[in-house]
């Protein structure tokens, strides 16, 4: 595979990462994968992916603890990100989500990731959400304070998942990463921005009006989430098929069976891209490749 630099800070990866969060979490029955979860990560890591992208609410808990088991094995061939920021209630579950930006919280925080992934050092440590009680540049300085102290290597922010509520509180306009940018603008002054993770993918594409453009300009690297659309972009499912109710996507919007119809001409798309390459390639391919084509200092992580 491929390599690429993330931002300014040279951080060196696979073309490619892999999401680490369904391994175990949030998907349907994914707490019963085990062993095929490890697998998985080995075979990627085997087809040369190195960045693993994980968090401490993702389980709680239990997705770093998987992520560790294989970084015990393979610390060399993985570059671990992880994230801090947000926690999740009762539960598990992801309706009951709360922020915390303090930076006692932070420290404690990252001591703890660092004891689940089974390693000295995280490579990317994100802010997977400001705290809107905290002044994000004490949250930032508290992160900063890692690097200095050898526990992190370099810094990103997370802006997957609150567009809508963002742009609903502060009455933005199309763009909800307006917010995300002021908020980039404040951080920058504190310690450089390695890293910004946000939604990309064919069918959401809002990230190319202002996001990204902000961070080619200012050398920040751009990790794509979602860019096969949470599993629609592959071809593989059909409207009306049903979630199981702890799927998050049977509350999303976007996966009613009136919208996945709605869609299914953007699919179509793929699959007729994919057969003027070759039987062998698939809509999910195609899909990545379009998020690869916005530039070497993208990285999707499907």
């Amino acid at each position: 595979m491929e390599r690429r630099t993330i931002g300014a800070a040279a951080l060196d990866v696979g073309a490619i990462g892999l999401g680490c969060m369904p391994m175990n979490w949030a998907y349907s029955r994914s707490e019963q994968r085990g062993d095929r979860s490890l697998r998985t990560v080995h075979a990627a890591l085997d087809a040369g992916v190195s960045l693993l992208d994980t968090a401490d609410m993702y389980g709680p808990f239990t997705n770093e603890l998987l992520v560790g088991r294989v970084l015990k094995e393979r610390r060399a061939d993985a570059f671990v990100s992880t994230k801090c920021g947000l926690l999740v209630g009762d539960g598990g579950e992801l309706r009951h989500v709360v922020a915390n930006g303090r930076p006692g919280y932070v420290r404690r925080a990252c001591d703890a990731s660092l004891r689940r992934l089974q390693t000295d050092v995280i490579d990317l440590y994100q802010l997977h959400r400001a705290d809107p009680e905290v002044p994000v540049e004490e949250t930032w300085g508290a992160m900063a304070e890692l690097v200095s102290a050898g526990k992190v290597r370099a810094l990103g922010l997370c802006a997957v998942g609150s567009r809508s509520a963002r742009r609903r509180a502060t009455g933005l306009s199309r763009d909800g990463h307006e917010g995300t940018i002021r908020q980039l603008e404040r951080i920058q002054q504190v310690f450089p921005v390695a890293a910004v993770q946000a939604e990309l993918s064919v069918w959401s594409q809002e990230a190319l009006m202002r996001l990204l453009p902000w961070c080619v300009a200012r050398g920040v690297g751009f990790l794509a989430a979602m860019p096969l659309g949470n599993g629609f972009l592959t071809g593989t499912l059909t409207p009306g098929g049903g979630f199981e109710p702890d799927d998050p996507r049977a509350r999303h919007p976007r996966f009613t069976a009136e919208m996945m119809a709605a869609n299914q001409p953007l699919v179509a798309g793929l699959r007729r891209v994919a057969a003027r390459h070759g039987a062998e390639v698939t809509p999910a391919q195609v899909a990545l490749a379009w998020v690869l084509g916005r530039g070497r200092h993208v990285v999707p992580v499907p």
